[in-house]
């Protein structure tokens, strides 16, 4: 495949996904919590995958601590929008049981970049289609980007949504699952 029908498709799949986050996420409504199976969370949380530098990062040495994946690439425009108000939101959490992570459906190189120009206070990684599909299992049947999953610091689901998240918001579902 030439350069040209390359680039052509990359944008073709980026304008899809796109469209797709976002008539999944007017068709969903607010951001919604329903009950997910432990053996999604635990597929989730037995996950290791590499971060921009290549260390293998186990998910689950962020158990214990509220949890906030956001499934993510950096050809997806909505995603980029929200990225900033993640990082701003986790930078008010550092010093608490909190950890933001980026699971980024992307090539890793373009990944490293994306984080070198916004400077994301948290680990990004690499993740495969494969990832994206566990998304279903959290209620993103249409497996569109972005889409965050938050969890309290016993590991239960307590927050999904489909679509952006403002940095008010998130923070304002972060906070309460804090006290204890």
């Amino acid at each position: 495949m030439n350069r040209a029908a390359r680039i052509g498709l990359t944008l073709a799949v980026a304008a899809i996904a796109a469209i797709a986050g976002y008539l999944a996420s007017r068709s969903l409504g607010p951001a919604t919590t329903h009950a997910v199976a432990q053996e999604t969370i635990d597929t989730l949380f037995a996950l290791r995958l590499p971060d921009t530098e290549g260390t293998v990062q186990p998910l689950a040495q962020w158990r214990g601590k509220v949890v906030v994946a956001n499934f993510w690439a950096t050809w997806c425009p909505p995603c980029r929008k929200e990225i900033p108000d993640f990082a701003a939101a986790s930078r008010v959490f550092a010093g608490e049981p909190v950890q933001f992570v980026g699971l980024s459906i992307d090539d890793a190189d373009k990944v490293r970049d994306f984080d070198k120009e916004l400077g994301v206070p948290y680990p990004l990684l690499i993740a495969s289609p494969q990832v994206l599909a566990l998304a279903k299992d959290f209620g993103n049947a249409a497996q569109a980007l972005p889409f965050t999953v938050i969890f309290d610091r016993d590991g239960k689901v307590r927050h999904v949504k489909l679509g952006t998240l403002k940095r008010d918001d998130l923070e304002g579902r972060i906070r309460p699952l804090l006290a204890r």
